[in-house]
């Protein structure tokens, strides 16, 4: 069985921003499953988020269902999860006339080409999930605008639908955000806290629609995942301009920081990283963090200014939306792949002794 964890977290620093946080004993099994008694969870899309919450809601008795194109690539891996045509797993237009909960995690590109199937079974009284609230907020470029009879809600888990459900298994829970868009029935507060709660989050904090994208676009594209990308790449390369190996370059750029330090920051903060390290590095990092954050800041105010206006939304829906989209994607990433820094990884990575 799922065994159900309660986080402790800091709430007075919530409190003071006026937003409130819920964790897994306000929502217990018995709780979430009397809300939704009935309803049918129509889980549209199957990537790795959609499979994550399809798959923790199922574990938890809910009633769930999934709707893919039939015989597409997805179909294999829904039945190779246990999904059982005809019972819980149907084509999207069977899927979606059965569904009171219309859980709409399609990728954003996916959500604009698939709205005018999906908006004509949004009929008055159901309700409408993402677990992003990107092509809401840019509905303009979407074209994705609810209904205004029904309720519009969102649970966005802060990680990959992996992480979602191994955390799950192993009876963890990963944190996730939650808004209301539209408050039809006057539950729907209720309702998506419970549901983020099924679906396997551990915590959840209050947000709007329009501070879950803009922070989410901000965080992919720096911090999470470009920035940390950027400054690795600079900080390789002028270790390697300088006489290192490759070897010795990753491993005090990425190696050190993903497997030593991170872990340990993740845990127990920044301020305890810095407390305790050696003396040399502390000073050095005291010293340094302020120069770092004043080069850092105006690329950042870009950042955000770009994805507020929607240029970072037109972008991602124009070239997300090509025809040639994968094959143009894995020559991108095929620059990523190839480069010496992350083929050096590969080696380092193999000399970890669980991988020897």
């Amino acid at each position: 069985g799922i065994i159900y964890c309660i986080c402790v977290i800091p709430l007075s620093i919530y409190a003071k921003t006026g937003f409130y946080i819920y964790i897994r004993s306000d929502y217990p099994p018995e709780k979430y499953q009397e809300i939704f008694k009935d309803d049918t969870l129509c889980m549209l899309g199957y990537g790795t988020q959609g499979r994550g919450q399809a798959l923790n809601l199922r574990d938890n008795g809910m009633n769930v269902i999934v709707g893919i194109r039939e015989n597409g690539g997805s179909w294999q891996k829904a039945l190779d999860d246990g999904w059982v045509p005809g019972k819980n797993l149907f084509n999207i237009d069977d899927a979606l006339s059965k569904g009171t909960v219309i859980m709409y995690l399609l990728s954003d590109a996916g959500q604009k080409l698939a709205w005018d199937q999906v908006k004509p079974h949004l009929t008055a009284g159901k309700t409408l999930y993402v677990s992003h609230g990107f092509s809401i907020v840019f509905n303009e470029d979407s074209g994705v605008v609810p209904p205004a009879d029904i309720d519009v809600i969102l649970c966005a888990p802060k990680g990959s639908g992996t992480t979602v459900r191994n955390l799950f298994l192993e009876g963890r829970g990963i944190n996730g955000s939650v808004a209301v868009y539209q408050d039809v029935s006057g539950k729907a507060k209720e309702r998506v806290e419970a549901l983020g709660i099924a679906a396997g989050c551990g915590y959840l904090y209050e947000t709007t629609f329009e501070k879950e994208t803009y922070s989410d676009l901000v965080g992919e594209r720096g911090v999470l995942m470009g920035m940390i990308q950027g400054a690795f790449q600079a900080q390789y390369d002028v270790l390697r301009a300088n006489g290192h190996s490759p070897s010795e370059a990753f491993n005090e750029t990425c190696e050190e920081a993903t497997q030593s330090l991170y872990p340990l920051v993740g845990a127990n903060g920044m301020d305890w990283m810095y407390a305790n390290c050696s003396t040399t590095a502390q000073r050095g990092a005291l010293d340094w963090y302020p120069k770092f954050e004043k080069a850092l800041k105006p690329v950042f105010e870009e950042l955000y200014a770009e994805v507020k206006n929607g240029n970072e939304c037109r972008r991602s829906i124009e070239v997300n939306s090509k025809p040639d989209y994968k094959e143009s994607l894995e020559k991108e990433l095929d620059v990523l792949r190839e480069s010496e820094m992350w083929r050096a990884g590969v080696t380092v990575r193999g000399l970890r002794p669980e991988n020897q």
